[in-house]
């Protein structure tokens, strides 16, 4: 090989290395940080850049995405002196590549660090129920102490999160029978609430139907009692249209006699007072109207009257008897009505035939 090619060769070979040694391509979201004999120069931007060879070197490459890290569960204790370990998820980025590379040596040990000393000052001060329930409270808490310490590691943490709260085992069972208890609570209030409503609605039911019977039977009432005060009144003014006199009246007295004795309603019987005068008046009504006739039926009436008089003051002295139903005196009372009928009947009949032969009497004399 010719002498002068080979020191060709090795300058080009030289030349190469120097260009590649001076030129640095930064990918797109890196961060390349340049020290010149050992001290800090300058930071790479993405794209092409150039250092010096041999002075300048890339300490450190950092990715300034937004970045997720996980810890591992750490105990805690709470107020109430229970153990639970927490598990943390951290959202942070890189916002000065300098700082995150020589103000701390690791800066994800120390925020893991941190975390951990953060939860446990915030779930000391917290009992169990509180920790369960106050998730926002302690993100936001730890937040805040994380960003104002990485601050000046050029780390901006953007969130924080609990990821889960392991209580121990005998915690868990007891938090299950509670749970269990309190959805029994429920069901037994829901249960007696439809019970209640139900009770209620058929009470109203039962309310509007009572209400609803009296009105009808009310209605029925009045009803009822306008037809009989109208059958009334047209009996009332039949009566008087057609002038019905008090022999009209006695008669159907009499008449109505026997039917008060029948009626399966009646607890007692009492004889009126008044029988002895409706009889009075009907035989007063068919007496003879001659003048010897007239004398004679004055003595009668005279004498019925006595004993009408009588009797009715025996009855007054003793009193009208209430007879129990279903009793001797009862049936007494009974037939001792159908005998008074049956008496009015026939001396009614015996005022209409002497009637009848008085007028026949008088005939022959005219």
């Amino acid at each position: 090989m010719d002498p002068v090619v080979i020191p060709i060769l090795v300058a080009a070979i030289v030349v190469v290395f120097l260009v590649a040694a001076t030129v640095r391509i930064v990918p797109q979201a890196r961060r390349y940080n340049i020290e010149r004999f050992g001290r800090y120069r300058r930071t790479l931007q993405p794209g092409l850049n150039f250092v010096l060879p041999v002075a300048d070197r890339v300490n450190t490459k950092l990715d300034v995405r937004e970045q997720v890290y996980s810890s591992d569960p750490k105990p805690v204790i709470t107020e109430d002196n229970l153990v639970v370990n927490i598990d943390t998820v951290l959202y942070y980025q890189i916002t000065d590549p300098r700082a995150a590379a020589y103000e701390v040596a690791d800066y994800l040990h120390a925020i893991d660090q941190l975390t951990v000393t953060t939860l446990r000052n915030v779930i000391g001060s917290m009992d169990l129920e509180g920790t369960l329930t106050s998730r926002e409270e302690i993100n936001a808490r730890l937040r805040a102490v994380l960003d104002d310490a990485t601050g000046k590691w050029g780390i901006r943490v953007n969130r924080v999160e609990i990821k889960a709260i392991d209580p121990p085992n005998t915690i868990k069972e007891a938090m299950e029978k509670q749970m269990r208890a309190e959805r029994d609570k429920r069901a037994a209030i829901l249960h007696a609430e439809g019970e209640r409503q139900a009770k209620i609605l058929t009470a109203e039911g039962t309310k509007q139907k009572d209400i609803l019977e009296a009105q009808g039977t009310q209605q029925a009432m009045i009803l009822r009692a306008d037809g009989e005060s109208k059958a009334v009144e047209l009996v009332f003014q039949a009566v008087h249209r057609n002038n019905a006199d008090a022999k009209v009246l006695a008669y159907k007295y009499l008449e109505t006699l026997p039917h008060l004795a029948q009626s399966d309603n009646n607890t007692f019987w009492v004889i009126p007072g008044e029988l002895t005068e409706a009889i009075r008046t009907v035989t007063t009504a068919f007496g003879d109207q001659s003048p010897g006739a007239g004398l004679s039926a004055s003595a009668e009436r005279e004498d019925a009257v006595a004993a009408a008089d009588v009797a009715d003051s025996d009855k007054d002295s003793v009193g009208a008897p209430e007879i129990e139903p279903n009793s001797t005196l009862a049936l007494d009372a009974v037939a001792a009505a159908d005998e008074a009928a049956k008496q009015a009947a026939a001396a009614v009949s015996d005022a209409k035939a002497e009637a009848e032969a008085a007028g026949e009497t008088r005939l022959p004399g005219r």
